[in-house]
């Protein structure tokens, strides 16, 4: 039978070359988000979106308006 498997082998176990000291590894190099030019974010929305949005907008209320008027008139 053998027992649980452990993540951390004993360093008394590891050859010479690969003993746990302790230390911090170097960091990686090149691994930050910042490679390329630097493009400021845009402002607001575009103006195609917002037209569709706006004709939706009014055209769902002018829906409701014209079906309250022919709720009205019957």
């Amino acid at each position: 039978m053998t027992g649980p498997s452990n993540p951390d082998p004993d360093p008394r176990d590891l050859p010479e070359d690969r003993t746990l000291s302790g230390e911090t590894p170097p960091a990686e190099s090149g691994t930050s988000t910042g490679t390329g030019p630097y493009r400021p974010p845009r402002r607001g929305w575009a103006a195609g979106p917002l037209v569709i949005i706006w004709s939706l907008a009014i055209l769902c209320a002018l829906f409701f308006l014209v079906y309250a008027i022919v709720l009205a008139a019957d």
